[in-house]
């Protein structure tokens, strides 16, 4: 007998699994039971059988494991490696019970279904036999009034208005149960056979992101499966961006109303909310970056002297850095290529997907700690309630005492303690934290993770930042110097010669607010040119565009002045040469005389002609 060998006895077709001594390990082909040992002398009589015997014995085809799609491919070849760890011990009754056993509790499957597996590859000896049966899932058909069901439970309970399912159920009896006069039909379906099908048939999450919105569904209810902080900001340096308007109304200096400002702040992942700086602006967009950023690179201990706030320089410790890493979502101002010109510093933008904001959670949980905490003392003085706007509420705006200033004295006072007492109970502290004994505050989380390995903070100049960050434009030179939105520039270096000859390409970043220089970027550098038209120094950009369309409009004007004044003129050509008949006999002789002549007949003399 030999490995592998198919045997048959009287009724029965064995599989020759392993031979020792007068000893042979076999299993029964028929009835697929687990292997046993036998003796030589009990199965003597057997005769030699074949592959294609006993696949006809046992009513068995194998499928070509190379036509199955991927899917079952890949849960054929998952069904071996379960069993593969059995097979090294298969002539062991002990261990191969042990590895059994071991399988299923790893596997989370049960022992007989790796018992199954086991005896199909030992019967067939062929990974193709563990190839899962394409089963039809028979599905009884909906009934009429099931599929009418469906149809409301689709039209008016999905949906963003909220209806309630007894208001989904009478709009149903509206559409299809009733006459054309409106009457309901005598026979039509109960409230509780519509209620039973939607709860058997009902998908939470579909009614959750139909109902409330992708948005909400993905900040409110997604299941919670990540590895929280390790699982994205492994390190210091990985910053989230974002912005929001302020929960209160302001005044100006005056007591005019204001309006809510705009809130963007930098906050740290890896300490769970660090915050790197903030701006308190009333306009958005790339402004109220550029003013972040700035304020994130500024001393935050003289910052805060400006609104008599003394900290000591380790209480906000990040003056002249920026995250190596920013996350930002899919704001018109984060997409923009103005700050996507900060990669240019080093910082590498993650623009998030949109209806995502779970993925920058921190920066979302530090704008509702920061307003939270304020939120009991500036109540009275014009924050606004969760009933703002609705019916018979106190209008909160009449209420807004506070100024910009005092608001962001206000916000400083908070990010202070936010960022150095708040307590974050729930912290994956790692065992190096604890070793260490790092207390649960944002700001030691942050100052023990920056001296780490891998922490990942950039040192910035405030000036590269600004001109990193200023808007660009691609021009030309030519003769008449730098053109910059009509505007003619020219620099005090002499080694533009050749390229306003030229009319060499350029690349200029230029400020919106004043149009009295721009800078030539060239090889890294920012090279400055100074405004040659005089007359439009220190106005912005848009007070020129503003110029060059009011030129336009009187232009614009003056056409059809132009056009009458051509037609006028043509008029008037007409009348001078009507009656005149071409000469074709002009004395071209004696011109001089001729010339003499008329010229003294139409000399005047000035003094005789005016009275002296």
């Amino acid at each position: 007998m030999r490995v592998k060998q198919l045997i048959r006895q009287d009724n029965s077709i064995y599989r020759v699994l392993a031979v020792e001594n007068d000893n042979v390990l076999v299993i029964d082909c028929i009835n697929r039971a687990m292997p046993v040992w036998k003796t030589k002398n009990e199965i003597s009589k057997y005769v030699e059988c074949t592959d294609a015997e006993m696949h006809e014995a046992t009513g068995t085809i194998l499928p070509d494991l190379g036509d199955a799609n991927p899917k079952l491919r890949a849960e054929t070849l998952r069904r071996y490696t379960i069993i593969a760890g059995v097979l090294a011990v298969i002539s062991d009754d002990r261990k191969r019970y042990l590895a059994i056993r071991e399988t299923a509790d790893s596997n989370r499957i049960s022992r007989q279904t790796v018992r199954k597996y086991l005896c199909l590859y030992l019967v067939y000896q062929d990974v193709a036999v563990l190839l899962p049966e394409k089963r039809g899932h028979y599905r009884k058909p909906l009934t009429p009034d099931q599929k009418n069901f469906r149809w409301a439970i689709n039209k008016f309970y999905y949906t963003s208005h909220k209806n309630s399912l007894t208001d989904a159920y009478t709009f149903m009896l509206k559409a299809r149960y009733c006459d054309e006069n409106g009457k309901l039909l005598e026979v039509h379906p109960t409230f509780n056979q519509f209620r039973y099908f939607y709860s058997k048939y009902k998908k939470k999450q579909n009614a959750l992101i139909s109902r409330e919105g992708m948005k909400k569904y993905q900040r409110d209810y997604r299941p919670l499966l990540g590895d929280r902080i390790q699982d994205f900001a492994s390190h210091v340096g990985i910053g989230e961006i974002d912005a929001t308007i302020c929960d209160i109304h302001l005044v100006d200096d005056y007591g005019n109303y204001l309006g809510r400002p705009i809130l963007t702040i930098l906050s740290d992942s890896y300490s769970n909310g660090y915050v790197y700086g903030y701006s308190l602006t009333l306009e958005g967009g790339t402004y109220s970056l550029r003013n972040l950023l700035l304020n994130c690179l500024t001393d935050k201990a003289e910052l805060c002297r400006q609104f008599g706030i003394f900290i000591g320089k380790d209480d906000w410790d990040v003056a002249g850095v920026l995250p190596g890493t920013i996350v930002s979502d899919m704001g018109g101002e984060y997409k923009s290529d103005t700050f996507a010109q900060i990669t240019e510093l080093g910082i590498t933008l993650i623009n998030l997907p949109p209806l995502r904001p779970e993925l920058k959670s921190i920066v979302e949980r530090s704008f509702q700690l920061i307003q939270k905490s304020m939120k009991p003392g500036l109540f009275e003085h014009g924050y606004v309630d969760k009933d703002y706007g609705k019916r018979l509420a106190k209008d909160s705006r009449k209420n807004a005492v506070l100024t910009m200033r005092e608001y962001e004295k206000c916000i400083i006072y908070s990010i202070l303690y936010h960022n150095n007492q708040r307590i974050l109970e729930d912290y994956p502290y790692t065992e190096e934290m604890l070793t260490e004994r790092v207390a649960p505050h944002p700001k030691e989380i942050f100052a023990w993770g920056r001296k780490q390995d891998g922490a990942n903070l950039i040192s910035v100049k405030e000036r590269d930042l600004v001109m990193t960050l200023l808007p660009r434009v691609r021009t030309r030179f030519s003769r008449k110097g730098l053109m910059v939105f009509g505007l003619r520039y020219d620099s005090t270096a002499d080694s533009f010669t050749e390229d306003f000859l030229n009319g060499t390409d350029a690349l200029v970043a230029y400020n919106p607010d004043n149009v009295n220089t721009v800078f030539l970027i060239r090889d890294g550098r920012y090279i400055e040119f100074y405004l040659i038209e005089s007359r439009f120094a220190d106005r912005s950009f848009e007070d020129i565009e503003d110029f060059e369309n009011m030129r336009k409009e009187l232009v614009k004007q003056a056409m059809h002045d132009n056009l009458q004044g051509k037609i006028d003129l043509s008029v008037n050509l007409e009348t001078v040469v009507t009656g005149k008949t071409r000469n074709t006999d002009v004395n071209i002789k004696d011109v001089r005389k001729t010339r003499s002549r008329e010229r003294r007949d139409l000399h005047k003399d000035f003094v005789m002609e005016v009275e002296v």
